[in-house]
């Protein structure tokens, strides 16, 4: 089932908001399903990534892997960015807090920036719908004056990799995403 985020709308991000089916031995609910994407393709890798409270992953983005996001312990507050300049939302910040305080899986179409700021000690699964490719793993600087004011901590714990990306002013131009969505095939 598809719910409305947060902010403006990004082209091709899709929220989910999974049915619960619950009893009296615990819940069940689907955070997953191809069908929920028409513009997606096969997801082909799995991943889970757990972070502390105070962290900050990204802004990170892909020419040609889309993402799909599900927190399954605690809360993040998610940052996405267009950066498709064919994009009819280029330019454009969506934020929305997703796990516990909101069940919601986030689809993440290539040409979108993404990252996250942990609330709470999280448990994020993600599914990609490419093999991980380095050349295929670029970024942007959370801290770019775009993002002024967007990030809810004052003091977050940030890797080397993500404290070394560019500013969005500094992006080669071999480096940018100019396409919208993609078909499914």
């Amino acid at each position: 089932m598809k719910a409305n985020g947060a902010g403006p709308a990004i082209a091709g991000v899709e929220i989910i908001r999974p049915v619960v089916h619950a009893d009296d031995r615990g819940s069940f609910q689907e955070t997953y399903r191809r069908s929920w994407f028409p513009l997606g393709r096969e997801m082909v890798q799995g991943s889970r990534s757990e972070k502390v409270a105070g962290s900050l992953v990204g802004l990170h983005y892909h020419l040609h892997q889309a993402d799909y996001w599900y927190v399954v312990n605690g809360t993040a507050f998610v940052v996405l960015y267009d950066l498709r300049e064919a994009s009819s939302t280029y330019d454009t910040v969506l934020t929305l807090e997703i796990g516990e305080s909101n069940p919601v899986g986030v689809f993440i179409p290539p040409g979108v920036a993404h990252g996250f700021a942990t609330i709470t000690d999280i448990t994020l699964t993600y599914l990609v719908d490419s093999y991980y490719n380095p050349s295929d793993e670029l970024g942007i600087a959370w801290n770019d004056p775009r993002f002024a004011g967007v990030w809810p901590l004052a003091d977050p714990v940030v890797s080397a990799r993500d404290s070394a990306n560019p500013m969005l002013a500094e992006i080669p131009e071999e480096k940018r995403p100019y396409g919208v969505l993609r078909s499914a095939g």
